[in-house]
């Protein structure tokens, strides 16, 4: 799908703040509030927003531990690559889950409650699975920024860069006036 700035512009402002109004995004856009909504669905239907979400404070539901935990597995063979993929799906205390390059094939984040919590998942996430060579685990101290919001660069005309941080961060705080810019 080829997507033109005003794509560009409504994906900034909805990562950042996914419950703006049509309305408002049309100021921040410069587009009526229908067209807006029409980029959007289409946006949705091309799989270019992959959904919306809230982010969740983990303490705040009992799930203060937060792992970061590199993966071996035993082989690097496409059959066990897939089932340890599908098992990652499927586990919901793994919040995320990436195949990476290095010395680990894995990196995943996990939740947990507690310590025996995260052991009993290590013992039977990691020590049951005979696909799996080693893990380590970092324990999360402190979370500094959790964020999925990506930093769109857009091809707007010399001087536009300012403006439309100022617009991106605009979107971040409700209370802060928006201004239009075209």
């Amino acid at each position: 799908m080829q997507m033109d700035r005003l794509d560009y512009r409504l994906l900034s402002a909805i990562q950042t703040n996914n419950r703006l109004t049509a309305e408002a995004l049309s100021e921040i856009v410069g587009l009526s509030a229908t067209a807006c909504q029409r980029r959007l669905k289409r946006l949705r239907d091309a799989g270019i927003i992959e959904g919306d979400v809230a982010i969740v404070s983990p303490a705040a539901v009992g799930r203060p531990l937060i792992m970061i935990v590199q993966v071996t597995l035993e082989r690097e063979r496409a059959d066990i690559v897939d089932r340890f993929k599908a098992a990652i799906r499927r586990t919901p205390e793994i919040l995320s889950g990436y195949y990476v390059t290095g010395e680990a094939d894995f990196v995943l984040i996990v939740s947990a409650r507690d310590m025996v919590e995260y052991e009993n998942f290590t013992r039977d996430f990691f020590y049951q699975n005979r696909d799996i060579r080693g893990f380590k685990t970092t324990v999360v101290m402190d979370r500094v920024k959790t964020s999925f919001a990506l930093p769109l660069h857009l091809d707007e005309p010399e001087g536009d860069e300012k403006r439309w941080a100022d617009i991106a961060s605009a979107t971040s705080d409700p209370d802060r006036p928006r201004r239009l810019v075209r």
